[in-house]
């Protein structure tokens, strides 16, 4: 979620982002800042230190470019760090990551949609239609639904940035079968695009997403499952239509020349183990991507999150964005700047 994005970082993130120095007991974790990676400290780093003894040192937010610079400076200072799925593939092509050693991390039940030989899933979401039922007289159930700007009148949101996503449901609003999205139709999808460009407020990180629909600026839009959630616990009118819901996922990845790279390996073990990812599923309503962690979750949340939601699930093809994501980005930020 994340190559141009504003995330706004701790105080204390913002501290080692002006330089970690991590010593032989200590490994460094980058994330995106936010209340993610507050639950990544929790549900991972915190155990892990108690487990191991290593110390997890936090910073952020996430930063494609820096972790370029830093391996071709051979200057690594991140050990283990929280990516896009489709950036871990294109990455790993490159030669920007370390193979992981799957001698440490187990992944023979790992959902296999998120593991390659440089990367194993953080976690996955969803994008799903939500709507401020206590604001509209009737609430978006579709793709198509949430592009009938006659049937449903007002402002809707979507995610700024170019990532596997909004491109989908433009298509699938315009029509075409979620097995044949492949390869991205962009004509079509800009041209779908067009004709509720001027009824979009963006949102560029996950609270933004969240305060737009609460105060019905943006009655409806497409957001992360988990920003819905946590607004119907705070007690909001909110209602979330799972249909053609488009999956999309974080990575976890070692750059190149990490200079504690067996501590990192441990590392992701540990936050791609069962009890990891059912942690940090509970804290956030995203899912698990290990296939064992369902059970070790209580049945009411286990069953909010997108795992349980496949009926009518859209797979982004994190293969196909990352051998495009430069090319579509182009061209994304040109039609938004028009």
């Amino acid at each position: 979620m994340k190559s141009l994005k504003i995330i706004t970082a701790s105080l204390a993130l913002l501290t080692l982002s002006a330089g970690v120095s991590a010593s032989a007991a200590d490994m460094v974790f980058t994330s995106w800042g936010g209340t993610t990676q507050d639950a990544q400290k929790a549900s991972w780093a915190d155990k892990f230190t108690a487990a191991s003894g290593t110390n997890v040192l936090m910073d952020g937010p996430t930063d494609y470019g820096k972790l370029k610079a830093m391996v071709e400076a051979s200057g690594v200072t991140w050990d283990a760090v929280d990516v896009e799925g489709d950036y871990a593939v294109q990455a790993g092509k490159n030669g920007f990551l370390e193979p992981l050693d799957f001698a440490v991390i187990d992944k023979t039940r790992l959902d296999p949609r998120f593991v390659t030989d440089h990367s194993v899933g953080s976690f996955y979401y969803s994008f799903v239609i939500g709507c401020n039922s206590g604001a509209v007289a009737a609430c978006p159930k579709s793709w198509a639904d949430l592009f009938d700007t006659a049937k449903f009148p007002g402002k809707r949101t979507f995610y700024k940035w170019s990532a596997p996503g909004v491109i989908e449901a433009a298509l699938l609003a315009d029509g075409v079968p979620a097995d044949k999205l492949y390869p991205l139709d962009l004509d079509r999808a800009f041209k779908k695009l067009d004709t509720i460009k001027s009824d979009i407020i963006w949102w560029s990180g996950g609270a933004q997403s969240q305060q737009l629909l609460a105060s019905a600026e943006a009655p409806f839009g497409s957001f992360w499952n988990g920003r819905l959630t946590s607004l119907a616990a705070d007690g909001l009118p909110i209602e979330t239509s799972w249909d053609g819901n488009i999956t999309a996922a974080d990575a976890l990845v070692v750059p190149k020349g990490a200079k504690n790279k067996e501590a990192a390996m441990k590392f992701i073990a540990y936050a791609s183990s069962p009890q990891g990812q059912a942690d940090m599923a509970a804290a956030t309503g995203y899912a698990p991507t290990n296939l064992d962690s369902p059970p070790l979750m209580a049945p009411d949340i286990a069953k909010t999150l997108p795992d349980q939601q496949k009926a009518t699930q859209v797979n982004s093809d994190m293969n196909y964005w990352a051998e495009h994501r430069d090319e579509i980005g182009t061209r994304w930020y040109a039609w938004q700047a028009q």
